[in-house]
């Protein structure tokens, strides 16, 4: 029978919805506009028949879902939605209710069931979103469910029929002190010297995690850390600051405080809590890709002690510091593109102890092969607990070149953008010493030249926009490329101006800061 007008209409408009919120590696848009409940019940349904099911089946198993949410105001009614969905196609659903990210991937693992969080991380309160993933957090990305999920949905809002599947059960659970315990046993710190720590927790789910893991509020003993807190109270319309600590206006409260109490360090978390920011002593930032090679290089010990050969995961963004000193060590890395599906999916096939990017994600092969910015945070408080050098000095060695940070440029057309930069490139330098590869999006390098720099231009998986990084052996190198990336990109964006955003200049337009 053919199709009518109308079902082809509310195919359309379903297949619009989801294409508007359907990312890379998740779900995220504007509520109600873009992701509301009947979406979010056809994405229960949809993850449960054709994700969930045929892999539990295939495990001998029967399909389960724990979900959980973040401090967002339109969680609940979400997650509700998705838990309706999920149960009517036959799954059984654990409800870990207020959670972070990194606390729904331990409970993944260990109760081991499939798992959906209900975040948009960092991004406004208006926004909301899901993170989906398979039992043991293994991840589930547009290529390995989430495209077919979202394909399947969009038949459930056209008005296709249901399976006919017995409706699956509800159980709350409490993963908090088991999340907590956990960590603990992964980096022990009640033996070392005591810290006085700063935390800003932007009133998102550190407020929750920080004082069950670091403190006692899960019932667990004390540990020698002295923890001023910042913003803790739950607040998914973040009066404070937005739960973004990439941008570096939103740590400044925290720079300024761990100066004034003259703590050894701060950390920062984002709203979902799975990435973690830190602050020196000297109330300076420490880049995420210093902490991959710090952690890096304590995940690489660890795997010796154990009779193994560690192997080290750093993203396409990341300093060029972090296989240069990993590898002086004997360390294999393993490049990678950036996003949470593709860094937990080649950690599984490289058996890498630990991966980092430069958005502030870190992942453990002993957490489930997922990120988590807390456990981040403990291997950076131990490092610093065994010694007695201050921060800045414990990580003043693995920072040794210039990167501009992340430049943002909104523009119509990125693959036009990306070529537009090449053809700039290869008027400027001699073509054959130039080095490019499309591992994620494009690198242009010239490292092995007297005045070594790289960059890379990557379209966002998340935001309009087109993300810029430079990196160079010196200051004035770096400088020299980024502007001549930036001149080139703007003569893209003349009649249709774009955002344009880098941490270190006055001179082109206000700062954003991308994340994924």
């Amino acid at each position: 029978m053919a199709e009518t007008s109308e079902s082809v209409t509310a195919t359309t408009r379903a297949r619009d919805v989801l294409d508007r919120v359907v990312k890379a590696y998740d779900v995220r848009g504007v509520v109600p506009d873009e992701l509301g409940p009947e979406a979010t019940s056809a994405l229960g349904v949809a993850f449960v028949e054709v994700v969930v099911r045929p892999d539990a089946e295939a495990r001998g198993g029967v399909p389960r879902v724990v979900v959980a949410r973040d401090m967002r105001d339109s969680g609940p009614r979400l997650a509700a939605a998705f838990v309706d969905g999920a149960r009517s196609a036959g799954a059984d659903v654990l409800d870990a209710g207020l959670c972070s990210t990194d606390e729904l991937y331990f409970a993944s693992g260990d109760l081991d069931a499939a798992g959906a969080m209900f975040t948009a991380s960092h991004n406004p309160a208006r926004y909301n979103g899901l993170k989906l993933c398979l039992p043991g957090a293994r991840p589930v990305g547009q290529d390995t469910g989430l495209g077919a999920a979202a394909a399947r949905a969009v038949e459930i809002l056209s008005g296709a029929p249901l399976g006919d599947a017995l409706r699956g059960g509800l159980q709350e659970v409490d993963v908090l002190r088991p999340y907590a315990e956990r960590l603990r046993t992964l980096v022990d710190l009640s033996a070392n010297r005591r810290l006085r720590v700063v935390v800003d927790a932007g009133n998102g789910m550190a407020g929750l995690t920080v004082p069950a893991v670091l403190g006692m509020a899960a019932g667990l003993p004390a540990l020698p850390l002295g923890i001023v807190p910042l913003f803790f109270e739950l607040d998914g319309s973040f009066p404070n600051h937005e739960a973004n600590p990439l941008v570096p206006a939103n740590t400044a409260t925290l720079q300024a405080e761990v100066v004034r109490r003259r703590a050894d360090l701060g950390l920062a978390f984002d709203g979902d809590a799975d990435r973690c920011f830190v602050v020196d002593e000297r109330g300076r930032r420490v880049d995420p890709s210093v902490l991959t090679t710090l952690v890096g290089l304590r995940e690489a010990r660890r795997v010796r002690d154990e009779g193994g050969e560690p192997v080290i995961l750093h993203n396409a963004i990341t300093s060029r510091a972090v296989p240069d000193i990993l590898g002086a060590q004997g360390v294999r890395t393993v490049r990678t593109r950036v996003g949470h599906s593709f860094i937990k999916a080649i950690m599984a096939d490289e058996g890498a102890a630990f991966g980092g990017e430069h958005s502030g994600h870190f992942y453990f092969r002993d957490f489930f092969g997922a990120d988590s910015g807390m456990l981040a945070a403990m291997h950076v408080l131990s490092a610093l607990a065994e010694q007695d050098r201050p921060l800045s000095e414990l990580v003043g060695d693995l920072d040794p070149y210039v990167r501009s940070g992340e430049i943002n440029v909104a523009v119509e057309d990125p693959a036009r953008a990306q070529e537009t930069v090449l053809s700039t490139l290869g008027e400027k330098f001699d073509t054959e010493a130039l080095e490019v590869d499309r591992l994620d999006g494009v690198t242009v390098s010239r490292w092995t030249s007297p005045d070594p720099w790289w960059l890379n231009l990557r379209a966002s998986n998340t935001e309009p926009l087109l993300r810029v990084n430079v990196e160079a052996a010196d200051a004035e190198t770096m400088r020299s490329v980024r502007d001549l990336v930036v001149a080139a990109l703007d003569s893209t964006v003349l009649a249709h101006r774009g955002v344009v955003s880098r941490p270190d200049s006055a001179a082109i337009p206000r700062v954003t800061q991308g994340t994924d």
